[in-house]
């Protein structure tokens, strides 16, 4: 019952059709035409598969194995099918192509579980169109309350819920899910890093995952007219917004620890040649491994905003979003570790510095995940890519510790 490698090539390289940036990587944002192009098809694989499908209220894509005891939480296996601007075809893809692999793996070879399985796609995990980032897990769990939801919007001012609309979604299906009904969740993903294809090791067994923080700051000034305007009657939004900005590299180093902080996204308004500009949007990711140095470098970037704030200024911070740093389930690492020396795949034990759907589902849940190395360390760029033979070893690995799991629970 081992995994077919050309089968999971063939759904990553379909599923990376649905992009609006063709040629330049895969941009796929949330409710999109793409959206939609990438839910179909995941539905008619599911189908496929005999799994029975179904749509939350935030459009997160479940295919459901009915298991032969009645009443059980099932076992989850998933990912996110969202991706960033101009991205890669595996971020987050490759973690529902072997949900979908394992399903097939059941079907074939007639296999009904004890307990119920799951695969899952998951919106929103990149926050590439609505911000803050894990949208469809946050909100599946219930942390994302229904009021929050409702006041998403994009930045061309189009609301979550009429983007869903747009598609054919329907927002009003019920939300949250009821933790008692998942045994445990488990996700594969792409290291997004060089460690693994440096040392030449097939998969990470992740113990943990950093907290992070994402914060939006506004600044504001006043617009005036490049030319007429001298340099000491100035109130230049991006100026002071490039000062704060400027600093960050160097308030992460001191921390030090691996903390880490990006600005990814600056938004300037009104973004004229010739006009000073009058006010801007921009992102600050902080992510560490200690809790301490979160708060830490969240309280001395906002003394470097307060620090811009003067006659004519004005900067407002808003948090978008906060995770600690979670450790993952030990009793799956161990099933997970056993699995991969009983199939002679090389492992080693990591902690990840990117954000998943499982630090937001580890709070209610056991979780478990595993990293396959990502060629010269690249994500997030066109460039990104993986090899099929590790993502086939790693549904091998999930494959058996999901029906471990399953034999656990059942005895």
């Amino acid at each position: 019952m081992m995994a077919n490698q050309e089968r999971i090539e063939q759904h990553i390289e379909l599923l990376s059709r649905f992009t609006s940036t063709p040629g330049r990587g895969v941009t796929r944002l949330t409710y999109s035409k793409e959206d939609l192009q990438a839910r179909t098809y995941i539905k008619e694989k599911m189908i496929e598969y005999d799994l029975e499908v179904t749509e939350d209220g935030f459009g997160n894509i479940f295919g459901k194995l009915e298991g032969i005891l009645p009443d059980r939480p099932s076992v989850i296996v998933g990912s996110h099918f969202d991706s960033v601007p101009n991205g890669g075809a595996y971020d987050g893809t490759a973690g529902v192509v072997v949900g979908l692999e394992i399903a097939a793996l059941f079907k074939e070879n007639e296999i009904q579980p004890a307990y119920p399985l799951e695969i899952i796609a998951l919106v929103e995990e990149e926050g590439s169109r609505f911000g803050g980032g894990l949208m469809g897990s946050r909100g599946m769990m219930g942390i994302l309350s229904e009021e929050d939801f409702k006041e998403l919007a994009d930045k061309d001012g189009i609301l979550a819920e009429e983007a869903m609309l747009s598609i054919g979604l329907d927002p009003s299906k019920r939300k949250v899910r009821n933790p008692e009904t998942i045994r445990a969740f488990l996700e594969l993903h792409i290291e997004q890093g060089p460690i693994l294809e440096e040392k030449v090791i097939q998969v990470g067994i992740v113990e943990a995952i950093v907290g992070l923080t994402q914060l939006e700051v506004t600044v504001k000034g006043q617009a005036g007219h490049a030319g007429t305007t001298p340099m000491n009657r100035r109130s230049d939004a991006l100026v002071s917004a490039a000062q704060i900005i400027g600093d960050l590299p160097e308030l992460a180093t001191s921390i030090g620890e691996g903390a880490v902080i990006t600005t990814g996204r600056l938004n300037v308004y009104p973004n004229g040649a010739n006009v000073i500009p009058e006010k801007v949007n921009f992102t600050v990711d902080i992510r560490a491994g200690k809790e301490e140095h979160v708060l830490d470098a969240v309280r001395r970037t906002k003394e470097r905003i307060a620090a811009q704030q003067k006659k004519g200024i004005h900067i407002s911070v808003e948090e978008m979003l906060y995770i600690q740093p979670k450790f993952l389930d030990k009793n799956i690492r161990s099933i997970l570790k056993e699995t991969s020396d009983s199939l002679e795949i090389t492992n080693c034990n990591m902690q990840s510095g990117a954000g998943h759907d499982a630090m937001v589902l580890s709070d209610f849940t056991a979780c478990g995940m595993v990293f396959i190395p990502s060629k010269d360390g690249l994500s997030h760029c066109p460039e990104e890519w993986s090899d099929a033979s590790d993502l086939a070893a790693g549904t091998n690995i999930l494959f058996e510790t999901v029906r471990r799991l399953m034999e656990e629970e059942s005895s």
